[in-house]
């Protein structure tokens, strides 16, 4: 049985210095498993990883394919494995993992968020990692634990034994196998996950921690299971922070976010991937939370950054690897960019139509003058707009463009001059 996987160990955007004594700045090293014929690529612990090396340009990084397919949509489900079934899960934590999937697939087609990214990649089939998601159902597995394969912990699933839980629950339930289907088993608090009975590689909160999160496949028949196992993470070695104040936030930043775009972009560990084996969402894994992160669209009511706006629910979570752009990013569409506009100034009254040119005007737009939002906003094309100026005091007020990838920054060339309307004699 061939088997390649893939791991993520996610850092903390605030609380790096936990994450550099645990977490590696080492590129995904390989390992051959026993039995395995094909390697498991993970990012190690610092102190059991070569230090990363330099790279002389961004194509030196570049993702290239390796002729096996992609994911061209993908239905989504997780599936929490417990004997004690939604009790054995912190409250909020199934309902914030059902929502992230939810959001994903309501803005599905998008440019606005990490999985618009992923459209770039395709295959020799013609097909593209799409974004064409959907949200399977919430799947709540209360079979018990079989016998501990491994002796990490006190309950010590191994990477077999995960994978005999997914194949055997999917068939139970008459569930797909196939590559455009994926199942995320996420265990509670107090659960491993090893890749062998040593217990030499292991999740988090084990002596032999060495991942967050894995990828993989299972071929059976003429079935293939596309899977990722998401063990309880909740250090800074795996997590950022937590923009909605739920342990949900641990698992979508601790892997869930980070193992689905490598799923779709390489299901069976054929597809993109570098010379190094790391995925697109490797490239990104950095201590520096402006290279991992990239900068945040804004602050959530908790105090927490968050960097993903989707379906209007502020999330954190890394960025993904763009060919197209050599650099990680968080979305295909930038932040706006503001070049003139026209005219420069209008009565108090309001009701100057402005034409605003630019780059950027994706999505929903508003405009403020000042602090008051411009009204009728019409956009002509991705790099005009007009607007109504909104009623406001005499004197200069900047105009800034607003859009769920950010916002631009008052200037000189934003300026807009308010002048009191003389009383008619």
């Amino acid at each position: 049985m061939r088997r390649r996987i893939r791991l993520a160990c996610l850092l903390s955007a605030p609380v790096l210095v936990a994450c550099l004594l645990l977490a590696s700045a080492a590129s995904a090293v390989l390992v051959q498993l026993p039995g395995d014929p094909a390697p498991v690529g993970y990012q190690p612990p610092i102190n059991q990883g070569a230090a990363q090396t330099k790279r002389a340009s961004a194509e030196a990084k570049m993702v290239t394919y390796h002729h096996g397919p992609v994911m061209t949509s993908n239905t989504n489900y997780p599936l929490f494995w417990a004997a004690g079934g939604e009790a054995a899960y912190p409250a909020g934590y199934i309902s914030g993992i059902d929502t992230w999937f939810g959001d994903v697939a309501h803005d599905s087609g998008n440019l606005l968020n990490t999985e618009s990214i992923l459209t770039q990649y395709g295959d020799e089939e013609g097909g593209f990692a799409n974004y064409n998601s959907h949200f399977g159902g919430a799947q709540i597995d209360t079979d018990p634990y079989p016998a501990n394969g491994c002796k990490a912990a006190a309950i010590c699933l191994t990477r077999e034994q995960v994978e005999a839980e997914v194949r055997g629950y999917a068939e139970a339930h008459a569930l797909p196998g196939d590559l455009a289907h994926e199942y995320f088993v996420l265990t509670p608090p107090g659960v491993a996950i090893c890749f062998e009975a040593a217990g030499k590689q292991c999740s988090e909160g084990t002596e032999k921690f060495k991942f967050c999160a894995f990828h993989s496949d299972i071929p059976v028949g003429g079935a293939t299971y596309i899977y990722a196992a998401n063990p309880w993470v909740e250090s800074s070695a795996c997590v950022a922070e937590s923009p909605n104040e739920s342990p949900s936030d641990h698992a979508i930043s601790g892997g869930l976010a980070h193992e689905h775009s490598e799923s779709v972009t390489d299901p069976l560990g054929t597809g993109w991937f570098n010379e190094k084996k790391e995925e697109v969402a490797d490239l990104c894994r950095s201590a520096n939370p402006l290279k991992e992160l990239g900068t945040p669209l804004g602050t959530a009511p908790d105090g927490a950054p968050y960097n993903q706006l989707i379906n209007g629910h502020e999330y954190l979570y890394q960025m993904m690897w763009s060919n197209e752009r050599g650099a990680c990013e968080q979305r295909v569409a930038l932040p706006p960019t503001f070049k003139k506009l026209s005219p420069k100034k209008g009565p108090t009254s309001g009701g100057t139509r402005v034409t605003i040119v630019g780059t950027g005007f994706i999505g929903a737009v508003t405009v403020y003058f000042g602090s008051t939002p411009g009204t009728d906003v019409k956009l002509t094309s991705s790099t005009q707009l007009s607007v109504l100026s909104p009623p406001e005091s005499a004197g200069e007020v900047s105009v800034t463009i607003h859009t769920e990838a950010g916002a631009t920054a008052a200037s000189k060339k934003s300026a807009f001059k308010y002048k009191a309307t003389k009383a008619k004699k």
